[in-house]
């Protein structure tokens, strides 16, 4: 944990790497599903973190590849391993926030999305101080674009990578925002509208199906982000405060859910709700959605807990959440129900779940 930890000596190799303007390989094939269709299919991701990475070898179609930098070589693999690890035995009664790899997941949370203060600079590993590495020539996104949805219904084809020349400041975020997208494409990305729509079908092959341990570690970056996203100062969450002023971290802290996590979480519970087991293990599910559901939560201004006979009154500001949320509220309630009727509630840790 302390070789790997963000401000250990594989990071800080990393980042010696990254001065010198490396590119390393990922194959295209440890991509989640809808993902790897899309590049074989020569049409480019939605996500920002793709532009200017697809390569293809001369024979074209197998041996695809995203050219990436140290930083994001580093992170792509870290986040591949909760998908490809092996589960343990049952008869090993380990919980998972106890395992490395969970400690670790909070421990980059923490240090690439801070709920106070910035970002810490790339720490070098040559004793005479930092150099800090250089911003990736091409910057995740383009600022202007952020919280605007892509109205274009043309898919891009692969052939036509922009390079995006975005805002100096933005390289202080390039990190976090590398490290949210990987987290979110290679946990959450494993349905598409498409597939989600075959999936319906009785035809449908078995798609990816998360374990346990999966569920909880998303469950951990959902509790994060929101603490994240409402770290913004009240000035700073005000619509007027849209000046030139704030940072590129503020902005980040605006978008990062509604732009990154927002849709794709969706996709990714409406297929646990109708796949999973009907057993008690759906718990890590429902606490996952329920996380995602209350981001007044995680809130730093969150009421003390008061007299359990006061009802608790929701604050006006959460209103917008809800709203963009809808159907995370409505839709997958209406899942869970459906899933209820269809389970043992005699069973103590079913009636649990429903109260």
């Amino acid at each position: 944990m302390e070789f790997l930890d963000p401000g250990g000596p594989m990071m800080k190799l990393v980042y010696k790497l990254q001065a010198e303007d490396y590119r390393f390989d990922f194959p295209v094939s440890y991509l989640p599903g809808p993902v790897k269709a899309s590049i074989q299919e020569r049409i480019l991701p939605d996500s920002p973190l793709y532009h200017n990475k697809v390569r293809f070898t001369p024979t074209g179609g197998l041996g695809l590849n995203l050219a990436l930098n140290p930083f994001e070589y580093y992170i792509f693999f870290f986040a591949v391993s909760l998908i490809t690890q092996k589960p343990l035995p049952v008869s090993l009664h380990v919980r998972t926030s106890d395992c490395a790899y969970f400690i670790l997941v909070d421990r980059y949370l923490s240090w690439f999305l801070p709920t106070e203060g910035s970002v810490p600079p790339p720490l070098s590993s040559s004793p005479g101080g930092t150099s800090p590495s250089p911003p990736p020539r091409t910057p995740a996104m383009p600022f202007a674009s952020y919280g605007l949805h892509h109205t274009s219904l043309l898919k891009r084809h692969i052939s036509h990578q922009t390079s995006v020349n975005a805002d100096p400041a933005s390289h202080e975020i390039w990190r976090p925002e590398t490290l949210l997208q990987v987290f979110v494409e290679m946990w959450l990305h494993h349905y598409s509208l498409e597939m989600y729509q075959k999936m319906q079908s009785p035809h449908a092959k078995e798609s990816f199906m998360p374990t346990e341990e999966h569920v909880l570690v998303v469950r951990l970056l959902l509790k994060h982000l929101h603490a994240f996203a409402n770290s913004l100062k009240p000035e700073q969450a005000s619509p007027s405060a849209h000046s030139h002023a704030t940072s590129p971290l503020e902005e980040f802290k605006r978008a990062a859910v509604p732009r990154f996590v927002q849709q794709k979480l969706y996709l990714f519970l409406q297929h646990c709700f109708g796949h999973w087991p009907l057993d008690a293990s759906f718990r890590a599910v429902l606490e996952m959605w329920l996380s995602y559901l209350q981001p007044w939560r995680y809130a730093p201004d969150k009421q003390a807990p008061g007299n359990d006979s006061q009802p608790q009154c929701m604050s006006e500001k959460w209103a917008p959440f809800v709203q963009e949320n809808l159907l995370m509220y409505t839709k997958l309630f209406v899942g869970f129900l459906n899933r209820t009727l269809r389970t043992d509630l005699v069973s103590p840790k079913h009636a649990l779940m429903v109260f």
